[in-house]
């Protein structure tokens, strides 16, 4: 893996490169040699904040994590990625566009199922095609909260969203 390593409001000093690389670097059984990582670490007040971001094919891999130690965030950071890799991976792998950017150790390795995305509530409000489910796969990959995408079943504007107690909700528009 390739790292493209930034600091805002910090210095990268070569100990905090070494702990990315290092920490970072178990990742790789999961891409290949080639892949990008895209790593910010920044500083605010107390607040020890590392963003990671992995562009592949068809999708993006990314976690942000904060605490008051910036290896306890690296540390963090790289679990949250593996379990997101581990949780999604047929997913992922499913595009067989974005396949081509993992390791064939990953690819052949069998995760336990985890539950598969329900989505438990619909709401409705006025105003890249892809199915709801997999906008919720990137909207975990994207370490967001809701995910704005136009439905490829309806060809219309959709939000999708995380709930407590981790399931998901669907906004649509009113027709």
């Amino acid at each position: 893996m390739k790292f493209v390593i930034l600091g805002r409001n910090i210095e990268v000093t070569p100990g905090l490169k070494a702990a990315v690389e290092d920490k970072l670097g178990k990742l790789d059984k999961y891409f290949n040699p080639d892949t990008e990582v895209h790593v910010t670490l920044s500083v605010e007040k107390e607040r020890q904040k590392i963003e990671v971001t992995i562009p592949v094919k068809g999708s993006i891999i990314r976690s942000e994590q904060v605490s008051n130690d910036m290896y306890v965030s690296i540390d963090l950071v790289e679990e949250i990625i593996e379990r997101q890799l581990k949780k999604y991976k047929n997913r992922i792998i499913e595009k067989k566009q974005s396949a081509q950017a993992f390791s064939q150790s990953y690819i052949d390795n069998d995760y336990a199922d985890e539950d598969e995305i329900k989505i438990v509530r619909t709401k409705k409000f006025d105003i890249k095609p892809m199915y709801p489910e997999d906008a919720c796969v990137q909207m975990e990959l994207l370490g967001h909260s809701f995910y704005v995408f136009c439905n490829a079943e309806t060809d219309q504007v959709n939000v999708v969203y995380k709930r407590k107690g981790d399931s998901y909700g669907l906004i649509e528009p009113e027709v």
